[in-house]
């Protein structure tokens, strides 16, 4: 099989840093690339034949005063790339358990440090992870970054936020369209590094030839709805370079206020 795929982050208009982060990461052969390499894939990273250990894609948005933010989503990126290079011939366990286990190792990581540390005191980040193995697509989740799948020109969200507004949502407090512009609309429920407990969301998708996968931050799906993403896919006809270039673009059209 193989796997197109391009990652890109931006400041945006507003923030002075950029706190988010991403990792690709193909475990046959190692290969990886995070966004404190680059804030965007090298050419290497564009196209990869994913051999039987499969591959991890994610991303994650630090939070936290001063540079801590930063830390939490470099550490989350590291922590699960180290970790699941070690167990990248293990094919005892699904490659989702092992992500949601390193996934649970970096929360206690980043909570460690925060901990015994207090100019990193309260910091955090969101974490929404892919593992690719065969057809079968796992996603582990932490917060509000999200994942949408597109299957020809249809696409829908495979994740669910854990944030205040959507479980309002799911109690029938608030409608959807309410959640969009709800004062509380940035509160998460949980992150990394928060409690030293975590309970990550687990979810899997079964893809076929020619699906699209986006990860992203709420930088993106703030100021976008799946419609907005949708027509900027559509009208990209495959190529990944245009569709990031064109989603972070609308994004700071649109205010971008936080990091994308």
């Amino acid at each position: 099989m193989i796997v197109e795929l391009y990652a890109k982050s931006d400041v945006g208009r507003v923030r002075r840093g950029n706190e988010d982060n991403f990792l690709l990461l193909e475990l046959t052969t190692g290969h990886s690339h995070t966004c404190t390499q680059g804030q965007e894939a090298p050419p290497p990273m564009h196209q990869l034949e994913v051999g039987h250990d499969g591959v991890i894609l994610v991303v994650s948005d630090g939070m936290g005063g001063a540079l801590a933010g930063d830390v939490a989503s470099r550490m989350a990126v590291e922590t699960v790339r180290e970790l699941m290079k070690e167990c990248a011939s293990d094919n005892s366990t699904s490659l989702g358990v092992q992500l949601r286990n390193a996934t649970l190792q970096a929360n206690q990581s980043i909570h460690d440090k925060s901990q015994s540390d207090s100019a990193f005191q309260g910091m955090g980040a969101t974490f929404t992870g892919s593992a690719i193995r065969g057809d079968i697509l796992e996603l582990v989740q932490v917060g509000d970054s999200r994942a949408y799948l597109m299957r020809g020109t249809e696409i829908r969200q495979i994740t669910k936020d854990q944030s205040l507004v959507q479980q309002l949502v799911d109690v029938g407090q608030i409608s959807e369209a309410e959640a969009e512009t709800h004062p509380f609309r940035n509160v998460i429920l949980q992150a990394l590094g928060a409690q030293s407990e975590l309970a990550p969301i687990n979810g899997a998708v079964r893809i076929c030839q020619g699906d699209l996968l986006l990860l992203c931050s709420d930088g993106l799906s703030g100021k976008l709805k799946i419609e907005d993403i949708q027509i900027i896919l559509n009208d990209s006809k495959g190529d990944l370079v245009q569709a990031c270039q064109k989603l972070v673009a609308e994004a700071n059209a649109r205010g971008g206020e936080d990091n994308i």
